[in-house]
């Protein structure tokens, strides 16, 4: 089925759900979500594959084992592309966002390399840049207090230095394009405009 945005009343389900996080209220708005939150989101998956890859739906539970909140559903809708790009909508309207949010040992001592590197380095800063300059944030994850072992704490790119991981993201508020197929406008136009940082992710640390 061809994509053609989210009602204004996915985004009531979700106000709905945060105000009442329960079985009860799930269950009596369950295949509304199913319907008019869940399946639009696949629509526009399958939209995006051709261009960025297979994605899926992350569960709509959470994982209550080791947390004091023990609320059982979670108040937005995730899904993953291939490659590092996110989508997210939930009672604040749309969000996406592409990178690496927390980077494993090996490769975020590849990334630090790179970072340090005068030349990739330098080739990261301008991308950063570039993409801020287009209205994207682009934000560090896990960030030291200080730089890591190892690098200067005077380095002139010290700051990136201190990331764990790195990542744009972009908000939108509810209008009446998210309604329609301008939605997916949006997440493609910013998608395109975070592949640099993806690019050289995937070139200096590995996907």
């Amino acid at each position: 089925m061809t994509f053609r945005g989210w009602p204004s009343e996915a985004l009531e389900f979700y106000e709905g759900l945060a105000a009442d996080n329960s079985k009860t209220y799930w269950t009596a708005h369950q295949s509304f979500y199913e319907e008019q939150v869940r399946d639009p989101m696949r629509e526009l998956l399958a939209a995006l594959e051709p261009e960025f890859g297979p994605g899926k739906i992350f569960r709509p539970y959470r994982d209550v084992r080791f947390s004091k909140d023990k609320t059982p559903y979670k108040t937005h809708l995730g899904a993953w592309l291939d490659g590092g790009h996110y989508i997210q909508l939930s009672a604040d309207g749309l969000a996406a966002g592409c990178g690496m949010y927390q980077l494993e040992p090996e490769r975020l001592e590849r990334y630090r390399r790179a970072v340090a590197d005068d030349k990739t380095g330098e080739e990261l800063t301008a991308i950063i840049a570039s993409i801020e300059g287009g209205g994207i944030g682009v934000h560090g994850h896990g960030s030291l207090k200080t730089a890591p072992r190892g690098y200067a704490k005077d380095h002139p790119r010290v700051e990136l230095l201190r990331h764990k991981g790195i990542t744009t993201w972009r908000e939108w508020e509810p209008a009446a394009w998210l309604g329609t197929s301008k939605a997916k406008t949006r997440v493609v136009e910013f998608l395109r405009a975070s592949r640099p940082l993806k690019d050289w992710l995937d070139t200096h640390v590995g996907r």
